[in-house]
């Protein structure tokens, strides 16, 4: 039944999930709580400042009191596999605790909140290009492989070996020198506009400011798309039943379009799937050059600032979606792929 293979792929999902996280907590434990302890004492010394008054016993005392408190607060007078269980199950229930640098737009601490301000941006971005990189690369794939061989099939397969292979970095800092600088129409990088517009103006410099780094993906992830789909589709062309259905006299747009298709769905379906489940992190050096506000800049911010918190935040998050993407890549492909029985027997 379909029904139990779900729920063992989602188990597994889970298992893996609460494995990867637990093995998060062990290798960050020991920042994390060096971290905290500093947080801990920076708080004390902030609630001294109206204590100058009491004598030196007295504040001494004070601070005493005041720092177990606080370490029994954040399970820190626990012995260490307890503290990082605790932390482990913080995580999967995203208490992902406060910053100590990183503030959200609205100068919030909350770790939570820091990352779910940057995820949208980051999906925004890759599962746009991602979406017309399919679009092109699919149906240039499909025009390769009608006339393999053929003039356009040589020459975009030229164009793939040459495009396909350099870094994405070094293609937008070109395409930011063209488009920003030279005939200067799009902006060099960034969310929106600063100060950002109102109202509908709003989305529209939003398109604005994301038409450059999609251009970017798109150009560089459509020729590998378009190779791939025509090696797969070149495949099915040749199987006996869609020669069966030429010999019938079904118009070879629908044979392409339909039968074709169908078949080789699944395997373009997984390619373009973990190609968009591979930029949920982000890109550190493509989000860098045009100062996206996504999840790839959060994590070189978090670097820099030594911002522990926020670091173990990210990486809960993306492995979350990132793993939960591969179980329903996994259903998908199921549903999609009528010779797998799914769960079944052999």
């Amino acid at each position: 039944m379909f029904w139990k293979y779900i729920l063992k792929r989602v188990f597994y999902g889970i298992l893996i999930y609460i494995v990867l996280v637990f093995i998060f907590s062990v290798l960050f434990n020991s920042v994390m709580e060096q971290t905290l302890r500093a947080q801990i004492e920076e708080e004390i010394r902030a609630e001294m400042m109206g204590l100058d008054s009491r004598g030196t016993q007295q504040i001494q005392s004070f601070i005493e009191n005041r720092r177990l408190e606080k370490y029994s607060q954040y399970r820190l007078d626990k012995p260490i596999f307890e503290r990082i269980i605790w932390r482990t199950w913080s995580t999967l229930t995203l208490n992902l605790g406060k910053s100590t640098a990183i503030r959200s737009a609205a100068g919030d601490r909350d770790v939570w909140a820091i990352v779910s301000e940057k995820i949208p941006r980051t999906l925004l971005l890759f599962s746009t290009a991602m979406l017309v990189d399919i679009v092109i690369g699919v149906w240039l794939g499909l025009k390769k492989a009608q006339k393999a061989g053929g003039v356009l099939d040589k020459s975009t397969s030229v164009g793939t070996m040459v495009v396909f292979g350099m870094p994405s970095w070094w293609l937008g800092m070109i395409l930011i020198m063209f488009f920003a600088y030279t005939v200067k129409i799009f902006p060099s990088g960034n969310f929106h506009s600063t100060p950002p517009p109102e109202g509908i103006a709003f989305f529209f410099d939003l398109i604005y400011h994301l038409a450059l780094p999609v251009l970017t993906l798109v150009v560089l992830g459509f020729w590998g798309r378009a190779f791939l789909t025509r090696n797969i589709v070149l495949g099915i062309l040749q199987e006996d039943y869609i020669m069966a259905a030429r010999a019938r006299g079904i118009p070879e747009r629908k044979i392409l379009y339909g039968h074709t298709m169908r078949t080789a769905a699944p395997p373009i379906v997984t390619m373009s799937l973990l190609a968009l489940l591979a930029s949920v992190s982000g890109n550190i050096v493509f989000e860098g050059i045009f100062s996206w506000p996504g999840m790839g800049n959060l994590f070189w911010f978090a670097l820099q600032q030594n911002d522990v918190p926020v670091l173990m935040g990210n990486l809960a998050v993306t492995t979350g979606l990132y793993i939960g993407g591969l179980v329903i890549l996994d259903l998908i492909y199921g549903l999609l792929d009528p010779r797998i029985k799914v769960g079944g027997k052999a």
